[in-house]
């Protein structure tokens, strides 16, 4: 099939990338001439596994090619994706669609007399509509279909989750334009892809949903993470155990800084302002999106609470800058509110990130950039695990405990392993995890006749530090020694 894709952004690279290796003749139109010259010359505007050699497969068998101009590739386009931006307006997060409009205008200025309009972006529901009358007022005798089509990309997995999707959603109001769509994904289907047909509205409230309840999966394991450590529980433990549960099961609920990126904050914020339009209250969405922006700034509160003295002379390294790992994004990066809540106080920051350095550069400053993660390490105090990528989990503590001037590391992803860190000297804080008490109130130590009949036989009698009243962390203070 001849398909245009319009933008060449994230989801419009990755579609018709995808698209172009399962056969199909591929445009992809972008208004950024300097990005389409360098599509041209195989460089990736963005950094994800495996696309680059996608792209460089289907350009050279001619199935992927780059232009600015719609016009032409509209004229023979059999079906059109639009995969344009949908940022949030600053005022109320309602969700800018001037991309999306400006896209349906010129499907409707080029498209040849009958097309399939795909809308990939995600869009408040109800704008398939929106895009059909336009089209409808400026082609009258146009005959054309809008399907919405919502992606479920993850960002550093797009390509698999493309090629082997959970499923693929197909919303449209008359049954050729879903069938077109439908046929699309034909080979995906034969391989065992379930494709659910919907009304177009309900295909567009698919994804904020799915987003929605992501955010809220991640927010909880979050709180949850905090309960453990308040109660001596580990949340690994709590994790393993809630995730067996097939109702519930282990994808996201890994504790950590916090969720970031393109498209959780964004999603949320449209979602409750389409939900405020139409006076319908959404709590549970409203308090995952508070307690994550909360949970972001409390990361760099605890990294405060473990600098004594003068935090003017404290150096601090933060290997991490992305929302997540295997991603160049840094849009609402957790590593972001930590650092400014510790520039704020004063401290000396070094950074690294394994792709996200040249995008960092534009968006950071008062740090210190490293391009190494051992000049980063380098006569730190305190080290801050931001992003949980490989690289990170596989440093050898000992070589690490070379290179720091400290010995306190915050693992905010859960990567490193705890025995050898610790065995390598350094005061190891990792999130959920269960430590023992701050303060240890000895009395004197019983005769072996007396210890059988002690209060507690596990051993002395210890006072447990209070449990925090308002859901941040527990400052653990110099006398609080790591678990074995």
């Amino acid at each position: 099939m001849d398909i245009t894709i319009l933008g060449a952004g994230y989801v419009g690279l990755v579609s018709a990338a995808c698209l172009a290796d399962l056969g199909h003749h591929v445009t992809c139109i972008d208004t950024n001439a300097a990005r389409i010259e360098a599509l041209r010359r195989g460089e990736m505007p963005i950094y994800e596994p495996g696309l680059d050699a996608i792209v460089a497969r289907t350009t050279a068998n001619g199935h992927l090619r780059f232009e600015t101009d719609p016009a032409g590739a509209l004229a023979r386009a059999e079906a059109a994706f639009i995969c344009v931006g949908t940022p949030p307006r600053p005022d109320d997060g309602e969700a800018d669609l001037g991309f999306v409009f400006s896209a349906a205008r010129d499907i409707a200025r080029f498209a040849r007399d009958r097309i399939v309009v795909v809308t990939k972006s995600t869009v408040p529901v109800g704008t398939g509509d929106l895009i059909e009358g336009l089209i409808r007022r400026m082609r009258p005798q146009l005959d054309f279909g809008v399907v919405s089509n919502p992606e479920f990309l993850k960002e550093g997995a797009a390509i698999a989750d493309f090629m082997q999707p959970d499923r693929i959603v197909v919303g449209a109001q008359s049954a050729w334009a879903g069938n077109t769509v439908a046929a699309i994904y034909a080979t995906l289907a034969r391989r065992g892809a379930p494709i659910l047909r919907t009304r177009r509205r309900s295909a567009e409230a698919i994804k904020y949903a799915a987003n929605a309840f992501l955010a809220i999966k991640l927010s909880f394991i979050n709180e949850i993470a905090d309960f453990c450590e308040a109660w001596d529980a580990d949340i690994g433990d709590v994790a393993s155990g809630i995730g067996l549960d097939r109702r519930i099961g282990p994808d996201f609920l890994q504790p950590g800084p916090g969720y970031g990126g393109s498209c959780f904050p964004k999603d949320l914020r449209a979602l409750l302002h389409s939900a405020r339009e139409r006076a319908v209250g959404l709590r549970m969405v409203e308090t995952a999106s508070a307690v994550n922006e909360a949970r972001k700034w409390a990361m760099g509160r605890r990294v405060r609470a473990a600098i004594n003295g003068d935090i003017a002379e404290c150096r601090v390294a933060v290997l991490g800058l992305t929302f997540k790992a295997e991603t160049d994004d840094m849009r609402e990066s957790p590593a972001l509110a930590i650092i400014a809540a510790l520039r704020r106080e004063g401290a000396q920051i070094r950074v690294h990130d394994p792709r996200g350095m040249a995008v960092a550069r534009e968006m950071i400053e008062g740090v210190t950039f490293a391009d190494e993660a051992k000049d980063c390490l380098r006569n730190a105090d305190i080290l801050v695990i931001a992003t949980g990528w490989r690289e990170f989990a596989a440093l050898d503590p000992r070589e690490v405990a070379g290179l720091m001037r400290g010995r306190t590391v915050f693992d905010l992803r859960n990567i490193l392993a705890p025995g050898a860190w610790r065995a390598a000297g350094f005061d190891l804080r990792r999130i959920g995890e269960a430590r023992p008490p701050a303060t240890i109130a000895y009395t004197a130590d019983p005769a072996p006749h007396d210890r059988a009949a002690s209060a507690d036989p596990a051993g002395p009698a210890f006072t447990r530090s209070p449990a925090p009243s308002n859901g941040e962390f527990l400052a653990h203070g110099p006398a609080m020694k790591p678990a074995e």
